[in-house]
Order: structure tokens, then sequence, then C-alpha cells
């Protein structure tokens, strides 16, 4: 174990067993930084080794980042520039940034700690992920869609994978400047979308579905319905009279779970003039 990671875990079990959980949940971002803080100044002067400005500040931020937010992807979250973030236990994260995979030097502590955040990622949903339940799909409160899976389905540590929301939409006018489509073929799914054909949209993993999808939707008439049906909710559509439908799964005793196929059944009662 490195050094930086000896110190964080000397530091995060003190401090963690002293807070109250139900407090911490409360407390204001800011509140909370001051009052870690100030646990790190006290046990840094009394630490086997000298502990610089730097390295206490990078401590409070970590133990905020975990207490808040994704522990050591939270960087990762905040950088606009990165599109996907993928998880491959403790040791291995990976990034996309401008189509180009790459190794973070980031890395969790244990896989206690990896663990423990995915599954407030998917309790934050009212999802579950444990081991009779050892994948999920959720999403963050941005909008960025998250699967996990965990051991034992994951042999080599939990297994994060975030595609992160895009604030931006991209309409047909921007993928014809980027050479993704010719003119001809965006003004034939303009059509489409404003004449309410059916269309199937399908593709790999990060081709752009949702992407395409989203444009399409602008073209559709404000006085029409919509209502969509999702597994975890990505979907940017800006109609007014929108109607949006999440999966749900079991809960641990085994009720509540609602499928695609119930939600289409129902969409069907809603007079939808749309549906995705």
């Amino acid at each position: 174990m490195s050094s930086n990671k000896e110190l964080y875990l000397a530091f995060r079990s003190q401090i963690f067993e002293a807070l109250d959980a139900e407090a911490v949940q409360q407390m204001e971002r800011k509140d909370l930084e001051a009052q870690i803080a100030n646990a790190v100044d006290l046990l840094a002067a009394n630490y086997r080794r000298p502990i610089t400005a730097m390295m206490k500040s990078g401590l409070v931020k970590s133990l905020v980042d975990e207490l808040f937010g994704l522990g050591p992807l939270q960087p990762l979250v905040e950088d606009q520039s990165i599109t996907d973030i993928m998880v491959n236990g403790p040791n291995n994260i990976f990034f996309e940034r401008h189509g180009k995979v790459q190794k973070s030097d980031l890395t969790f502590v244990n896989e206690e700690q990896l663990l423990s955040i995915a599954k407030r990622i998917a309790s934050r949903v009212g999802r579950r992920v444990d081991e009779l339940s050892p994948t999920v799909d959720a999403r963050l409160e941005d909008g960025s869609r998250v699967n996990i899976v965990i051991p034992p389905i994951a042999l080599d540590g939990t297994s994060i994978s975030i595609r992160k929301f895009r604030e931006q939409k991209i309409a047909f006018e921007d993928m014809v400047g980027f050479g993704s489509m010719s003119p001809d073929m965006a003004r034939v799914l303009m059509i489409a979308a404003r004449c309410r054909m059916n269309v199937l949209i399908s593709g790999g993993t990060g081709s752009g579905k949702t992407t395409l999808l989203n444009a399409m939707s602008n073209y559709i008439a404000e006085d029409e319905r919509v209502v969509t049906i999702e597994d975890a909710a990505e979907l940017q559509l800006g109609q007014p009279n929108l109607v949006r439908l999440e999966t749900r799964t079991a809960s641990i005793e085994q009720t509540g779970m609602v499928t695609q196929r119930d939600l289409v059944i129902n969409a069907l009662r809603m007079r939808p003039i749309e549906s995705f």
C-alpha cells in the first residue's frame, strides 16, 4: 500500500467513526468541509510524520468527496471534457476524453470503499445492489447514466460504468457540421419526426443513439403528448406535454418490479401521440 493510501485510510477510519451519519446528510458541504478540516488538523498534529498543508487540503477534499460525492471518481465527474468513466475494480479506473480511452492515476483505497460508493449511487435513485441483485442501472443527480456490477458476478472487483450527461444538446445542424450525416439525411430525419413516422434507432455503445433521438425530438410539435419509457432516464426532451416513465427493479421482498412491458401497456392508456 502506498504511503498516501495508508495516510488516507488512517485518517478516514478515525474521522468516519466520529461522524454522525444522519447529521452529515443534513449538513451543507461547506460546513462539513470546515468540520473535517479541523479533524484533519488535530490528527495531523499527532501523526508520526509531518503532513504538509497541501496534503491536508487533499485529505479534506477526498474525505468530503467520499461523503458527498463519488470519492476518487469526483474529479472525473466534474471534468467537462470527459464523456465516459469506467471502473474495473479498485485499482483500475479509465476514462474517455475526445473519443480516446485513457487510464487514470486515481484509485480507490480498497474494494470496500468502491462497493460503498456503488451502493450509495444505487440507493439515491431507489435502486439496490447486493448479492441478491448484483447488477443495476441507475443515474446520478445530473442525469448521467450508471451501470454497476458487483462481486461475485464481477470477478475482479466492483465495476462501475458512467455515461456522463451532456448539458448541451447536439442538433442536426451540428451533426452535419461534424460530418456525422449529410444535409439530405438530416432533412429526411426531420421530416420523419415531424410526420410522426415509426423510427427504429440502433447501434453500438457510444454510437450516438440517444444524441440522435434527442435531435429528432426537437421536431415533434409542442401540442402533442410524448411518453418516454427508459430503464434509466437520460433523454432530454423539451416538449411541454411530456410524461417520463422509468422501470423499477424488485424490492428486497421481491415485490414492486415495473418492467418496460408494464410501462408500454400503461402508456397506451395515456393518449400518447409519440412514445419512445
